[in-house]
């Protein structure tokens, strides 16, 4: 609202949690330039190479996700945990936010309870049909969560408030035309393209599965395959084979079809660009949220899943 001027957000870990926090910055800016906003985050997180970079305020608390056993190593993070809610509450007295915004990650609970204690408006947003744990913990104690998937609103049965709002996504991946991104790849209008890219999480013996694909394809006129790897390039006739490519909204202005992993924000990308998809989820995501992810789309006929396990060069093609 106009009298939240001061906010606080949180999110860290993986860019699942902070590209949808960058996000959501944008638009409060866009919405109200004379907003002061505060980013907390670790020190040790993507968060801290990722959100300077935006131009936004960033902080960090000592905190680190709890060990599944007993340890040395869980007295440590214990210790770290107690650290960070001494350094939230007093970010909190300083900063004196109108509202805090969480969007998951470990860093999200010190600074979401110590906003809560000081009866400060909170919010979290959860990007997945699975929610997070330190989401289903912090749902008890802040004003409204904020849910990417329908489905989601299962996880949050203890919460306060739960509203269905779908997934943020980054502007710039709906500023592109078809056109545009078809002659930054010197594609022809009838050229179909298959764009593959499966994040951090797509491991090289996968990329050695569309090798195969990529033959397949070759002197084949009319189809062109775009691949981000992530280690390696090349290029044939009917392939463009890149270790990185900084403008993704270009590639995703240009795809007829994609085969990506489930994260909830590549999904929410290629939802909005309105992109068929063949889908291999992240087997061991948290709570194997990325299967549940998929079979949404699947559902709504939006995607084909393959099980990453069963994922051969022969089903591809």
């Amino acid at each position: 609202t106009p009298l939240m001027k001061r906010i606080i957000i949180s999110g860290g870990g993986t860019g699942g949690h902070i590209y949808p926090a960058i996000t959501i910055y944008k638009e409060i800016m866009k919405q109200h330039p004379d907003a002061k906003v505060l980013y907390v985050g670790t020190k040790e997180g993507l968060e801290a190479t990722l959100v300077p970079k935006e131009g936004i305020e960033f902080t960090t608390i000592p905190v680190q996700g709890l060990q599944r056993q007993l340890s040395l190593g869980t007295l440590v993070t214990l210790g770290k945990t107690a650290l960070g809610i001494v350094k939230a509450n007093a970010i909190i007295c300083k900063f004196r936010p109108d509202v805090v915004i969480g969007t998951g990650g470990y860093v999200c609970g010190p600074i979401l309870m110590a906003a809560a204690l000081h009866n400060i408006p909170t919010i979290i947003q959860e990007q997945n049909v699975i929610a997070g744990i330190t989401n289903k913990i912090l749902s008890r104690f802040v004003d409204v969560v904020a849910v990417g998937y329908k489905d989601a609103e299962a996880s949050f049965s203890k919460a306060k408030r739960v509203v269905y709002t779908g997934n943020p996504v980054r502007p710039e991946v709906l500023v592109d035309s078809r056109t545009a991104g078809r002659n930054y790849f010197n594609l022809s209008d009838d050229t179909f393209t298959v764009l593959i890219a499966g994040g951090s999480r797509w491991s090289p013996y996968h990329n050695n599965d569309m090798i195969d694909v990529h033959k397949h394809s070759q002197g084949k006129e009319g189809i062109k395959l775009i691949h981000i790897t992530g280690h390696r390039e090349g290029l044939g006739e009917s392939s463009l084979i890149l270790p990185y490519l900084h403008d993704m909204p270009k590639a995703l202005a240009a795809a007829d079809l994609a085969v990506f992993r489930s994260g909830a924000i590549g999904l929410a990308e290629l939802a909005v660009r309105g992109i068929p998809s063949v889908l291999v989820p992240y087997p061991y995501a948290a709570e194997d949220h990325q299967t549940y992810n998929a079979r949404i789309f699947v559902q709504e006929g939006a995607a084909h899943m393959i099980v990453d396990k069963m994922l051969s060069a022969h089903d591809l093609i």
